[in-house]
């Protein structure tokens, strides 16, 4: 079926932003499997399901010229999707503010990772240790940090693994 390849080239395309941006691909990913399991229980047709289809893939695609608006790198943008992911964080810290922090956050991982950081322990609890100081040092939500730090950390992981 037509859809089925349709859903795997965008499949294929959501699992590469991964590399890039984990928060854009947890969400596209979800899009897709929700489209899915409502067709598989009959909830919308073959034609429903096609245009949901290009629907995500319009959003994929516009995903990826988002940063160049924003005045942000792919990888700056990224680390700004961790953070802003708790709409209240957005909202006490203005988008401003979050941008100037997914910089910072950029620049540190990048300066502080070691070849096989996400190996060890020791290596990884120094990243938490200097994420949660650049979040305390620009005021980030101390009830939302930790949720905060795990992402950027999967974030800094992707960005990393990539890299290497």
């Amino acid at each position: 079926m037509l859809w089925k390849r349709s859903k795997k080239l965008l499949n294929g395309e959501i699992k590469s932003r991964t590399k890039r941006n984990v928060v854009e691909s947890r969400a596209f990913s979800q899009r897709l499997e929700e489209a899915v399991a409502r067709y598989h229980a009959n909830a919308i047709s073959t034609v429903e399901m096609i245009q949901a289809l290009i629907d995500i893939a319009k959003d994929v695609k516009a995903s990826a010229m988002r940063g160049e608006a924003e005045g942000m790198s792919d990888d700056e943008l990224a680390f700004y999707d961790a953070l802003a992911q708790n709409d209240t964080a957005v909202e006490a810290m203005g988008n401003e503010q979050l941008r100037i922090i997914a910089h910072e956050l950029l620049d540190q991982v990048r300066r502080n990772a070691t070849v096989d950081w996400h190996k060890k322990e020791s290596a990884r609890a120094k990243m938490r240790i200097l994420v949660r100081r650049i979040l305390r040092k620009y005021g980030y939500p101390p009830d939302l940090s930790k949720e905060a730090i795990q992402t950027v950390l999967e974030q800094a992981e992707a960005l990393l693994h990539e890299i290497t």
